[in-house]
C-alpha cells in the first residue's frame, strides 16, 4: 500500500517537473529621492525559498522561475524603510522598487507561517517578527530571547537551559513550534523538557499569536513560533556566517558556522553549532549541577527550478543539562561551578529528517512537507544507566494547495496527518507506552477588495490516542487508555488598512485540542518536578473560543500598536495538588512526594499586548512594549495558575554617526516585572514585581568587503535577586513539610559576542 501512495504521488509530480515554463525575473533597486541605485539592497521571495543582492547598478535578476504565479517580494536594505510588493509572474516585466530613507523600524514585514504568505499588514493573524540580529543578546536561549522582546510571549523556566514558551497565558502542547516547515515533537508536555532546536539556525523567528489551529491542528490553540532557516543565495554564489558569544554569569560559550550554496538550482546548506555552560549564578552563589551543552549538526541539499522547490533537511541534536539533587535541599547554592556535569541529568537526543517542496501548477502550487522525527529523552539518576528513557518516533504529512486566485479571492485547502509512537525503555515508568494518530482537513478563502481584506476557514481533525495496559510485579502500573476525539474548528479575520500608517486588524474564531498520552495516563514520580503526577483517562477535548483586535500605526516619530485579546477555554486541563495528597515512594530520593493530578476546568483569558517606539531625532529610538494577561478559573472562581506577570519594557537607544563605524549604538534598558499574586494557592506562591537594568554596546566593522558586527550586552546589571512567576525553581513546596525550594533567578549577565555574514563567489 505505502509502495502505491508514493507512486501515485510521483505520476502526480512528474508532470512538473518534465512541462514547467521558465521565467527571469528582473528589476533594479533605487533611492526614491535621488534616484540613485542602491547596491547591496536584498530581494527575497520567501514563497520560492530564494534571494538574491543588486549590483553595482541596482539591478538584480531571478532566473527560471514560475512562469505563472502571483508572490511576494520582499526589498530591504538599511537606512531604508523595507518595500513589499506582489508581482505576478505572468506579465513579463522589468521591475523598479524605489525604496525611501527611513531610521525607523519597519511594519511591513512578511509572514510565511500562514496559510497564504502575506505582509502583516494584510494579514489578520496578530505576528511579530524577530531577525536574526535581534535574537543577539543577553539571552540564554531562542525562547528566553522572544519572551524579552514579543509582547505576549512568556517563558516557563527551569534555570537558563530549560525554556518552554508561553503565549498569551497558554503553554506546553498548545504552542506549535515549526521548524524546516515540520511541527516539532518532542517531550513537550513536561515541565522541565525544553524545545529540541539550535538557537543559532534562525534567520528570522515569526511568532503567530491566537489560535493557528486551522493549519497547524489540535496544538496550536494557544499560537505558533515559526523558525525560518536562511534562504538561498543567488546561482553561482556561497553565503555563510560565523558567529560567536560569551556569558560571564554561567560561561555560556557558543559557536556556530553555516554555509550555503546555489550553483544553477542545485542549493545546499550545513551548519554545525555547539553550546557549553556551567551552573548558573544567583545574588547568592551558584546553582548546583545546573549546567549544560548541547551540540547540533544539520544540512539541508535541493533544488530550486522553474517548477518551484523541493529541500531535504536533515538535523541531528544532542543535549546534556544538569539537575538539582533534591537530597541536598539544604545546600541551594555553591561556590563551585564546573562544567562537569553530576548526576542527575537529562541525556536528549533529536534526530529529524523534513521533506519541504512547493510545486507550481499553473497558477496555483501544491505545498507537501514530509517530516520524521525520533525524540530520545533519558533521565540519568546516578550513571549513565537511564532510570527514565522515553524513545518517540514521529511520521508526519502536511499538504496544502493554493488554488489560482480571481477577482480577489485566494482559496486554499489542505490535508494533514501524523503517527506517533513512544516506547519506555528503562525499568522506571511515569507515562504509558502510546499510539498517537492524527487527521485533519481544512479549507480556506481569502478576499481582498481595495482596502479591505477579509478570510474564513474551516478544519475538521480527528484524533486517536491508545496507550497500553502494564503490569508491574503483579499490580497494574498502567490501566491503559484507548480515546478517540474529532472536531470541527472555524476562523473568521478581517484587515482595513486606512493608509500608509494605519491599519486595523480583527479575527474571531473556534479552536480545540485533545488531550495528550501524559495527561491520559501518567503514574509515577517525574524527575526534575519533585512531584507524583496522575493522569486521567477520562480527560475530554479543551475547546477554545476566542476572538482579538490590533491597531498599528506608524509616523514619522511614531510607530506602535495596540492589541485585546480574549480566550474562553472550555474543559481547561492542568495538573494540581489538592488538600495537600502525598505519597510514599520508599525508592526514590525524597521518599514522600505531593501527588498532582489531572483535572479540567472552565477557564477565562483575556489581556492587552502594545508597543510603542518614539523617534524624536533620527539617532535616537525609545523603544516600549507591554504584556499582561489576566486568566480565571471560572469552575473553581479562582485564578488559574501558572500565567505570567503583567510585564512592560522600556529601552532607549542611541545611534549617533560615528567615522570608522557603521550602525554604531549604546542601549539603556528597563524591564518592569508586575507581582503576580493570582495564583491558585492551594498550591501555587505568589511572586513580587521588580525591575532589571539592562544596557548594550555594538558596531558593525567592514573587513574588506565583509561586515564584522562586535556587541556587548548586559542584563540585570544591579545583581538585582527576583522570582520570576513562571521559574520552576521559585519558592514552593517539595513535600508534606513544606521545604522551599526558593532559587533565585540569575544574577547579574553580561554577553560579549560578534556576527560575520560572508559572501564567497
Amino acid at each position: 500500500m505505502k509502495v502505491k501512495l508514493l507512486g501515485s504521488l510521483l505520476l502526480l509530480i512528474l508532470p512538473v517537473y518534465l512541462f514547467a515554463a521558465a521565467a527571469a525575473f528582473t528589476g533594479k533597486v533605487t533611492d526614491a529621492k535621488t534616484n540613485e541605485p542602491i547596491i547591496g539592497a536584498t530581494v527575497t521571495i520567501s514563497q520560492l525559498k530564494i534571494s538574491t543582492s543588486t549590483n553595482a547598478n541596482g539591478e538584480f535578476t531571478f532566473d527560471r522561475l514560475p512562469a505563472r504565479g502571483r508572490y511576494v517580494v520582499e526589498v530591504r536594505y538599511l537606512g531604508y524603510q523595507t518595500l513589499v510588493k506582489t508581482v505576478d509572474l505572468s506579465t513579463p516585466a522589468s521591475f523598479n522598487f524605489a525604496l525611501t530613507s527611513s531610521t525607523i523600524e519597519a511594519r511591513e514585514v512578511v509572514v510565511t507561517g500562514t496559510l497564504i504568505a502575506s505582509t502583516s499588514k494584510n494579514s489578520s493573524t496578530s505576528a511579530a517578527v524577530v531577525n536574526k540580529e535581534e535574537l543577539q543578546g543577553s539571552y540564554t536561549n531562542l525562547i528566553d530571547a522572544l519572551a524579552k522582546q514579543v509582547p505576549g510571549v512568556s517563558q516557563i523556566s527551569t534555570g537558563p537551559g530549560i525554556s518552554k514558551p508561553v503565549i498569551r497565558g497558554l503553554g506546553y502542547n498548545r504552542v506549535v513550534t515549526l521548524s524546516d516547515g515540520v511541527k516539532q515533537q518532542g517531550q513537550q508536555w513536561g515541565d522541565e523538557h525544553g524545545i529540541e532546536i539550535d538557537q543559532y539556525q534562525a534567520d528570522k523567528v515569526e511568532v503567530l499569536r491566537g489560535a493557528a489551529s486551522l493549519q497547524y491542528g489540535s496544538d496550536a490553540i494557544g499560537g505558533v513560533i515559526n523558525l525560518v532557516e536562511p534562504l538561498a543565495p543567488a546561482p553561482g554564489l556561497i553565503k555563510g556566517e560565523v558567529l560567536s558569544n560569551y556569558s560571564t554569569n554561567n560561561g555560556l560559550s557558543g559557536t556556530s558556522l553555516m554555509l550555503t550554496g546555489n550553483e544553477n538550482g542545485f542549493v545546499w546548506r550545513g551548519r554545525g553549532s555547539y553550546q557549553n555552560a556551567y551552573s548558573f549564578k544567583t545574588p547568592n552563589g551558584y546553582f548546583p549541577n545546573s549546567g549544560y551543552n548541547n551540540t547540533n549538526v544539520s544540512g539541508m541539499l535541493g533544488l530550486n527550478k522553474s517548477w518551484g522547490y523541493s529541500h531535504l533537511n536533515f538535523s541531528y541534536y544532542k543535549n546534556n543539562i544538569g539537575f538539582f539533587d533534591p537530597e541536598s535541599v539544604e545546600e541551594l547554592y555553591t561556590t563551585e561551578h564546573s562544567r562537569t556535569l553530576d548526576f542527575p541529568r537529562q541525556d536528549i537526543r533529536h534526530y529529524k529528517i523534513a521533506f519541504n517542496n512547493n510545486f507550481v501548477i499553473g497558477e496555483g502550487s501544491l505545498k507537501v512537507d514530509l517530516g520524521y522525527q525520533k525524540n530520545q529523552r533519558r533521565e540519568l539518576e546516578d550513571s549513565a544507566d537511564p532510570s527514565l528513557f522515553f524513545d518517540l518516533n514521529t511520521y508526519s504529512l502536511d499538504t496544502k494547495y493554493t488554488l489560482p486566485s480571481k477577482n480577489g479571492w485566494e482559496p486554499v485547502i489542505g490535508v494533514s496527518g501524523s503517527w506517533g509512537h513512544s516506547l519506555n525503555k528503562a525499568e522506571e515508568k511515569l507515562i504509558p507506552e502510546y499510539d498517537a494518530y492524527a487527521a485533519g482537513v481544512f479549507g480556506f478563502v481569502k478576499k481582498t477588495y481595495g482596502d479591505n481584506t477579509v478570510s474564513a476557514g474551516v478544519r475538521y481533525d480527528y484524533i486517536k490516542n491508545n496507550g497500553k495496559q502494564l503490569f508491574e510485579e503483579g499490580e497494574e502500573k498502567f490501566t491503559g487508555f484507548k480515546n478517540t476525539f474529532n472536531s470541527i474548528s472555524g476562523a473568521l479575520g478581517y484587515t482595513h488598512v486606512f493608509n500608509d500608517n494605519v491599519n486595523f486588524k480583527a479575527n474571531a474564531g473556534s479552536a480545540f485540542r485533545a488531550p495528550n498520552p501524559a495527561e491520559l495516563g501518567s503514574n509515577g514520580v517525574h524527575e526534575g518536578t519533585f512531584r507524583y503526577e496522575v493522569g486521567n483517562g477520562n480527560l475530554s477535548p479543551e475547546r477554545s473560543y476566542q476572538a482579538d483586535a490590533t491597531l498599528e500605526f506608524g509616523t514619522g516619530i511614531l510607530t506602535g500598536s495596540l492589541g485585546v485579546y480574549e480566550n474562553y477555554v472550555h474543559n481547561f486541563i492542568y495538573a494540581s495538588n489538592t488538600n495537600n495528597e502525598t505519597i510514599e515512594v520508599p525508592t526514590e530520593d525524597l521518599g514522600k512526594y505531593p501527588v498532582y493530578r489531572y483535572g479540567q476546568v472552565n477557564a477565562n483569558l483575556y489581556g492587552a499586548e502594545a508597543s510603542l517606539t518614539i523617534h524624536p531625532v533620527s539617532y535616537l529610538h525609545f523603544e516600549n512594549t507591554f504584556g499582561y494577561t489576566h486568566a480565571q478559573n471560572t469552575t473553581l472562581d479562582r485564578p488559574l495558575p501558572f500565567i505570567p506577570a503583567g510585564t512592560m519594557h522600556n529601552t532607549l537607544r542611541f545611534e549617533p554617526k560615528v567615522k570608522g563605524l557603521n550602525a554604531f549604538y549604546l542601549s539603556l534598558g528597563i524591564d518592569n516585572y508586575f507581582k503576580q499574586n493570582r495564583v491558585d494557592a492551594t498550591f501555587e506562591t505568589t511572586t513580587a514585581s521588580y525591575t532589571l537594568l539592562n544596557a548594550g554596546i555594538g558596531a558593525t566593522f567592514k573587513l574588506g568587503a565583509q561586515k564584522l558586527k562586535l556587541y556587548v550586552s548586559g542584563y540585570n546589571l544591579t545583581d538585582k535577586r527576583y522570582y520570576d512567576a513562571l521559574s520552576r525553581l521559585k519558592p514552593g513546596r517539595l513535600d508534606q513539610t513544606n521545604t522551599a525550594l526558593g532559587v533565585y533567578n540569575p544574577g547579574r549577565n553580561i554577553t560579549f559576542g560578534f556576527f560575520l555574514p560572508f559572501d564567497i563567489r
